[in-house]
């Protein structure tokens, strides 16, 4: 990762968390104060979609062309990406706490990114339980395109279908028809790009320490 972007990403998280904390936000009912909660919570579920995508992307390039390198990056951006749902999971459940009165309250959505998550740790399980490093990666990649492909409906249709209470599901508006304004906008969009950013260079530094540790084997 170029150093240019882990700047960018370190200015980027640095002005989402004081601009996020400290710049007015609109007065809404129930909501209130806790509408913040939005520069932290929707761009780690954003993040979690685009590292899952880069994931299945290399599955695929690995599927075509099975190279490890290509094996290395799917299951980092596999593992990132299940890092940052569940930090998407906690931030949602704590703000679902302040405005709908439980962590917890039954929404579809809530239900269909709980699914989407068990279904990626799934994968890793299946990863885990092959010794075979050819076999691990094959299935794994296979089953990779299969986890991306459950998640699009289980977080973007399924919610839309039903009743639900997150905005733009189920009837509800979505944020940009009542209160992501153009002062939230400006913080919500680095938002998402900082968090990707962030995603990206855990992901560089994780496949690095892969190859050195496979290197320190090759050598010992």
């Amino acid at each position: 990762m170029k150093t240019w972007l882990k700047i960018v990403a370190i200015v980027l998280l640095i002005y989402v968390h004081t601009a996020g904390l400290l710049m007015d936000v609109p007065r809404l009912n129930i909501l209130n104060e806790t509408v913040r909660a939005l520069y932290f919570h929707v761009p780690m579920w954003f993040g979690m979609v685009l590292l899952y995508f880069m994931s299945v992307y290399y599955a695929i390039r690995y599927l075509r062309n099975p190279l490890s390198d290509f094996d290395t990056y799917s299951v980092t951006y596999a593992h990132v990406g299940t890092a940052f749902g569940i930090l998407g999971m906690v931030t949602g459940m704590l703000w679902a706490n302040y405005t709908w009165g439980s962590p917890w309250h039954g929404d579809p959505k809530q239900n269909g990114a709980a699914i989407a998550l068990l279904v990626y740790l799934a994968y890793f399980v299946l990863r885990g339980s092959l010794e075979n490093e050819e076999q691990r990666a094959k299935l794994g990649a296979v089953y990779n395109i299969f986890a991306f492909a459950a998640m699009i409906p289980l977080l973007f249709i399924i919610p839309r279908l039903t009743d639900s209470l997150h905005p733009g599901n189920g009837g509800n508006p979505g944020f940009n028809a009542y209160d992501l304004d153009a002062s939230m906008r400006k913080v919500f969009y680095p938002a998402v790009l900082a968090w990707f950013l962030i995603g990206l260079w855990i992901v560089n530094i994780r496949v690095r320490i892969k190859k050195l540790e496979e290197k320190s084997i090759q050598q010992s």
